[in-house]
């Protein structure tokens, strides 16, 4: 995503043997990684090693763009799997060269690494978390606060369609739901779901 004339810019050039953890996920980073060669797995660390893997990726590349771009931590944990040459670019030196491109071309950037990102949360939840989890924190990054100050999600799509977008079974979803009725976590019924405890959401969904 990022062009090549980032790597005429003075960065730092190192390797690292198999096992190395390169990002942390949760963490900033303070630089942009350039993997010249070699294989790195992505996925989510329990302990010592990877417990949860959502794929390997192979050099040339580089690693968590968007996170850098949206000045995010990273959504994952990077471990090589292989020996690994690469180049760290320097957070303020990657956020000078961004500051001086067009401001076409920098909201270019942003909303393609928004839409990756989102497309990588989305990902991560459905393997780190449960139903009830990943329910809880859809509700909470849809929901909209009245001028009286109460917190809803207006059901703007078909049951079927968030439940795909959740990675569980139309059931699945209609239960989560009850569930967190009967935990007095929302209330209502149809299109309107009242977001009754947002702190005890937050906590369900582990944000």
């Amino acid at each position: 995503m990022l062009p090549n004339e980032l790597l005429d810019l003075p960065a730092e050039r190192s390797a690292a043997e198999p096992g190395v953890v390169l990002l942390h996920r949760g963490k900033l980073a303070d630089g942009v990684v350039f993997v010249e060669t070699g294989r790195v797995e992505l996925g989510l660390m329990d302990g010592e090693g990877l417990t949860h893997l959502l794929g390997t990726v192979e050099g040339p590349f580089w690693l968590e763009a968007s996170a850098a771009i949206l000045g995010r931590p990273s959504l994952v944990d990077v471990v090589t799997e292989t020996r690994v040459k690469m180049r760290r670019l320097a957070l303020p030196s990657f956020r000078l060269w961004l500051g001086s491109l067009p401001a076409s071309a920098q909201t270019l950037l942003r909303d393609i690494a928004m839409a990756h990102w989102q497309q990588s949360e989305l990902a991560v939840s459905r393997l780190a978390k449960d139903a009830e989890a990943r329910c809880a924190e859809w509700l909470l990054r849809h929901a909209q606060t009245s001028a009286q100050g109460s917190v809803a999600v207006m059901l703007q799509q078909r049951k079927r369609l968030i439940a795909a977008q959740l990675g569980i079974a139309p059931e699945t979803l209609s239960r989560v739901l009850r569930h967190l009725r009967e935990r007095s976590l929302i209330s209502g019924s149809g299109r309107v779901v009242n977001l009754v405890d947002p702190s005890g959401l937050r906590s369900l969904a582990g944000v």
